[in-house]
């Protein structure tokens, strides 16, 4: 960049953040779960990488990094005391994966939305040593400096966090026989056979509805499997028999993408375990289905 007139040096810049831009916005968006929120982040590093003296910086891509995964945990400590203000449950915003492959590049578990929500319950620095540590691999060492805190510390929080996580997460199936699960789910739902349906889900399987308050949902978690079961069938009957569900691909997974004529009504995607589907996430919040709209 030296000896180059402002106009080259701002392409300089442009290219080394172009470059780092997807990981960029995948740590914003695990640890904020919010795709506007992560861009916004995003935003803001291209703005002080322009206003830093790159010369001096030896390691563009660290530098980058840092800087979105403070801006990202200051972001998340504030995100935390506005979603307890929230309507109703709160869930993380889906993103269109098949649009945007670049963001399930890396390790995929991180970006699904049953962990995007378990990691909600951590604290902001816990999340940060998660994202950093199973999704992009870093070593203990690099996320002590990114996050200025000792190696030692680092570690001691990728403990604590994997061990909270492992405790609110029943051992998850592999990708084939959740698929088959949620194929199931879809076929049971259709047919409107309660009992069908009753048997796909674990015992103790919950369901969180988000609404956002614009659409109405259940205020609480529904907990239980025949509750579970209920509550699917009456939301369907509830919006009606005109809706057009169909397979498509969120967070590196496949999902329920349920429409009727010119507008997207919800997003459904499960986890699960061998005993049956463990959560059931329903996203009707229209906000948080922007990239679905058909």
């Amino acid at each position: 960049m030296v000896g180059r007139g402002k106009d080259g040096a701002l392409v300089d810049a442009l290219a080394v953040f172009d470059a780092v831009r997807p990981r960029l916005f995948g740590i914003a968006y695990r640890m904020l779960g919010s795709v506007a929120e992560a861009e916004d982040i995003v935003q803001e590093a291209w703005v002080r990488w322009q206003q830093t003296e790159r010369s001096r910086v030896r390691d563009p891509i660290g530098f980058l990094v840092t800087t979105t995964s403070r801006l990202a945990l200051n972001a998340a400590t504030s995100a935390r005391a506005r979603r307890e203000l929230y309507p109703g449950p709160w869930l993380p915003e889906p993103v269109d994966t098949s649009a945007d492959p670049t963001l399930q590049a890396e390790r995929n578990e991180s970006l699904e939305l049953a962990v995007l929500l378990l990691l909600e319950r951590l604290t902001p620095v816990e999340r940060a040593v998660y994202v950093l540590r199973e999704a992009f691999d870093y070593p203990f060492r690099r996320i002590g400096e990114v996050l200025d805190v000792s190696e030692a510390y680092a570690r001691q929080l990728g403990h604590r966090a994997r061990t909270h996580l492992a405790r609110q997460r029943r051992e998850p199936v592999g990708h084939a026989d959740r698929d088959r699960l949620l194929h199931a789910f879809l076929a049971a739902a259709r047919s409107g056979e309660l009992t069908q349906l009753e048997e796909l889900l674990a015992e103790t399987a919950i369901s969180y509805a988000d609404g956002g308050g614009a659409v109405r949902a259940a205020q609480l978690p529904v907990v239980g499997r025949d509750n579970v079961a209920r509550y699917v069938l009456g939301l369907i009957r509830k919006f009606g028999r005109d809706l057009s569900p169909e397979i498509v691909e969120s967070n590196g997974q496949a999902a329920i993408l349920v429409s009727r004529p010119g507008t997207t009504v919800a997003l459904v995607t499960i986890d699960a375990s061998p005993a049956g589907i463990e959560r059931v996430l329903i996203i009707l919040n229209p906000q948080k289905l922007a990239q679905f709209q058909r």
